[in-house]
């Protein structure tokens, strides 16, 4: 009788045991899954389509808390890369103002610096080849989920001139993993359209952009990187067909013009919001139309390339607005 007491005791012991040691392992992988980036600046890269890709992320001061976080997906334009996008738009004070995670993707190139976006029919080497832009940072947004709690709901998409081009490629392809997107001086470059939510879309375009004209032609310097038999509507065009597919209004509100003081680096600039909405989903379009400014991040580093790229403006901070945008916006519960 004491043998059996023993073996039994024994049994008892090893299932306590074992049903610890799974407890143990549970709470590790648990531990792991809600691991935290703690706030400052990396670089990641993730497998896609057979290759290696990369990508920066800026962690906001808010990410030491734990809970998710909302991404902003800031996309550079053709010949940059994510490093001279970060420095350029000047993102990262305004994540850590506003508690966003900043992320900057790197395009592809036989260069390794200055890359570029398959956006449809721009742009170059990401074009001719192409690259399944759209898939990578689906990609991304999975291996950043796993590194970090982010808000899967709150994520958002803008980007300047080719990059901007690639957040108006996700919205149309990609939009059940995108809730807003804010280009800056770029349009919609793609034949495929297939967005499967009303898309909140604020766009910041110049009348005397150079290079991607307003009126939809481009520059004779950039002609080169956008392939042929695509089509480039106007600005105000590209914005229609995307209020029709959102059920907006037909009549904009238009706020008061902002004008740049004498004597003053935006002499001469101007800036007016037109919006329309609400749209179904209580979405809107928003356009900042903008002149004197040229193919420029309005906000950014003022006047980084202007015998290039034209003068730049501070009228607007483009980050400010955009996210003052975004916030009011989530994808719908699944």
């Amino acid at each position: 009788m004491l043998t059996r007491i023993i073996r039994h005791l024994g049994l008892a012991m090893l299932v306590v045991m074992a049903l610890a040691a799974v407890s143990i392992a549970a709470a590790g992988t648990e531990a792991g899954r809600h691991a935290t980036l703690a706030p400052g600046n990396y670089s990641f890269t993730v497998k896609h389509d057979g290759g290696e890709r990369s990508y920066l992320v800026h962690m906001p001061p808010q990410a030491a808390e734990g809970a998710p976080v909302p991404v902003v997906l800031n996309l550079h334009g053709a010949g940059s890369n994510g490093k001279q996008q970060e420095k350029y738009s000047q993102m990262d004070a305004a994540a850590d103002r506003d508690g966003f995670i900043a992320v900057y993707p790197n395009g592809s190139s036989r260069f390794s610096d200055h890359l570029t976006w398959n956006a449809g029919f721009c742009c170059a080497y990401a074009m001719t080849h192409r690259i399944d832009d759209v898939g990578f940072v689906l990609a991304l947004i999975d291996d950043l989920a796993a590194r970090t709690p982010i808000q899967a709901r709150q994520v958002y998409a803008t980007g300047l001139s080719n990059g901007a081009m690639l957040s108006y490629r996700l919205a149309a392809q990609a939009s059940t993993h995108i809730a807003a997107i804010a280009p800056v001086a770029g349009t919609m470059v793609v034949k495929n359209f297939f967005p499967r939510h009303p898309m909140p879309i604020m766009a910041f375009n110049s009348v005397d952009d150079p290079y991607v004209r307003y009126d939809g032609q481009v520059g004779s310097a950039v002609a080169s990187l956008f392939g042929r038999g695509g089509g480039r509507p106007g600005i105000e065009k590209m914005l229609a067909k995307w209020r029709e597919f959102d059920h907006c209004p037909e009549q904009p509100r238009v706020s008061p013009t902002l004008s740049g003081k004498p004597g003053t680096t935006d002499q001469g600039h101007t800036a007016t919001r037109y919006a329309w909405g609400p749209c179904n989903n209580d979405t809107e379009v928003v356009l900042w139309k903008l002149t004197g400014s040229g193919h420029v991040w309005p906000g950014g580093i003022h006047d980084a390339l202007p015998h290039v790229l034209g003068g730049g403006t501070s009228l607007i901070d483009a980050n400010e607005e955009m996210w003052r945008f975004f916030k009011q916006f989530k994808l719908p519960a699944q």
